[in-house]
């Protein structure tokens, strides 16, 4: 009999039969709450807080109610399809900076590749991490990693990030737009906590001849005077000009992450990007913004064929398949696997990504949409009355 995603719900409910319920969480909400006690608060406040009063991060998770799935029946939606893509997955692990820290032995970055290795999901794994790069590769096994770039103002240094992430194996590099500089987040500022200062997640940078060549001492020896060279390199604001050099720097695929705009999407794909990643950073960054999904439909029609990654907000399987439907090639979640990797390691964020497929496999079958193009067809979704 073929294996599905949904096929998870059988494992937890035959195990119940002898008396084995699942140790961790089955819904946002209680993974959520059962994080914020297992995370230090400064840390817990990084993780869960966006920009301003947060409006635009409720806002994300919210637009997902504003739309519905119509059921369509008797269409024999047992053989079904998420497989429809290049990826091994329509499910992505988004690039969290301090993921690495959400760890309980400090190494989140590697326990994530772990969990990409496991369960076929792709990681996107962010500059900012504890563990150098390759040693984050090195942990995929067959599962595809793409290398997420905070371009620094130094070219030297990007290329030589770009070159690591193509020896290393990663297939692709998806270059973070919106934050060359860190958007207004109360909580943060209320903790005083700005990770990066402290020395955390910094792996990448301290490891880089170029970056330790302009260094008087090594990281090891004076590591307060990384960091400071850190916050001077950090974050170039590109501008289109910038995207032929960047198309130099690699071979591998190129797709530009923070794009909203149509226009935005026509200019990127002119440029000759690989492909468009639709996303508000969650909220993390500017506040009083359009909900991510809200602008998926028009940067799908913009890009005109080109993939478009997408996401913010998810928290559900339910949220997958509506973000699928409104066209992402696929979708991205950033905090539920977050929180999952804080309460259990590789297992949870494991759990965290079946739990997800699980419930969108399974809503494809009830609601009669066997593949992806079937839940691509007009008439699929419809808004909900407020």
């Amino acid at each position: 009999m073929p294996q599905h995603y949904g096929d998870y719900q059988h494992e937890i409910y035959f195990d119940g039969l002898f008396g084995v319920l699942p140790t961790q969480p089955m819904t946002f909400a209680e993974l959520e709450t059962r994080a914020r006690a297992a995370l230090p608060p400064s840390l817990w406040s990084y993780v869960a807080g966006g920009a301003g009063d947060e409006s635009t991060q409720e806002a994300n998770a919210a637009a997902f109610r504003t739309w519905g799935l119509v059921p369509r029946m008797m269409v024999g939606a047992a053989q079904r399809d998420l497989f429809g893509l290049k990826l091994p997955s329509p499910l992505f692990m988004a690039p969290v900076g301090v993921i690495g820290l959400c760890a309980q032995d400090g190494h989140g970055d590697l326990a994530t590749a772990r969990a990409a290795a496991r369960t076929g999901v792709p990681m996107i794994a962010s500059t900012l991490t504890v563990d150098p790069m390759e040693d984050v590769a090195a942990e995929f096994g067959d599962t595809p990693g793409f290398f997420q770039l905070y371009t620094p103002t130094d070219r030297d240094l990007a290329e030589s990030l770009v070159r690591r992430a193509e020896a290393a194996g990663f297939k692709g590099i998806v270059v973070t737009l919106d934050t060359w500089i860190t958007g207004w987040r109360p909580r943060d500022l209320a903790t005083g906590n700005f990770p990066q200062l402290r020395g955390h997640a910094l792996a990448n940078y301290t490891s880089d001849p170029v970056f330790r060549a302009r260094l008087a001492k090594s990281p090891e020896e004076d590591p307060r005077a990384a960091v400071l060279e850190w916050v001077g390199v950090f974050g170039k604001p590109l501008v289109w000009d910038d995207l032929a050099w960047l198309r130099s720097l690699t071979d591998l695929p190129i797709l530009l992450k923070g794009i909203c705009h149509p226009e935005d999407v026509r200019r990127a794909r002119d440029g000759g990007v690989d492909g468009i990643y639709c996303s508000n950073h969650g909220g993390r960054q500017a506040n009083g913004g359009l909900p991510a999904l809200d602008a998926l439909p028009d940067v799908v029609a913009a890009a005109d064929g080109l993939p478009v990654l997408f996401d913010s907000g998810v928290r559900s399987g339910a949220d997958v398949v509506k973000a699928l439907a409104l066209g992402a090639t696929a979708v991205g979640v950033g905090r539920p696997y977050a929180y999952g990797l804080a309460l259990g390691g590789t297992d949870g964020i494991v759990h965290v990504l079946r739990a997800l497929l699980a419930e969108a496999d399974l809503i494809m079958a009830v609601d009669g949409y066997p593949t992806l193009a079937d839940l691509r067809t007009e008439g699929s979704l419809r808004t909900v009355r407020a």
